[in-house]
């Protein structure tokens, strides 16, 4: 394993999703939440390049517990969270096994009842896939 990126340290809020993935790590900043994990065969297709499945849960991962910060420092974190109701995905390149894809996130919108989301895929200093996803208040 390669050095770990800085500022980020183990991820603490796994789901029967993402624990096979482990070590995933975690790094918050300005009420974002940032996913990041070293690139193994595990993560990978058949071409041994990072899977886009994995690429399209993390990213929804790191959106939703984004939206989840920025909400509880507005003090108006919803009652059962969010939902995500779109999700849509453009990938731009690739990352091979031993990168580390970091994804970070961003906010085009937060209303009372929706939000809308953004979230970068990034290997080094190549951005490898962007996403954006609406979430439902529930």
């Amino acid at each position: 394993m390669t050095d770990i990126p800085d500022g980020f340290v183990p991820h603490d809020r796994t789901s029967p999703l993402t624990a096979p993935w482990a070590p995933l790590y975690a790094r918050r900043a300005n009420q974002r939440y940032l996913l990041a994990l070293e690139v193994r065969t595990a993560h990978t297709n058949s071409r041994g390049l990072v899977h886009g499945g994995l690429i399209a849960a993390l990213a929804d991962n790191a959106m939703g517990l984004s939206l989840g910060e920025m909400l509880a420092a507005e003090g108006r974190a919803p009652a059962r969270g969010a939902i995500t109701t779109s999700l849509s995905i453009d990938y731009l390149d690739r990352a091979e096994i031993g990168e580390w894809l970091v994804i970070t996130t961003g906010f085009i919108h937060a209303g009372r009842r929706t939000a809308v989301t953004e979230a970068l895929a990034t290997v080094g200093d190549r951005t490898i896939a962007r996403a954006n996803a609406t979430f439902a208040f529930s």
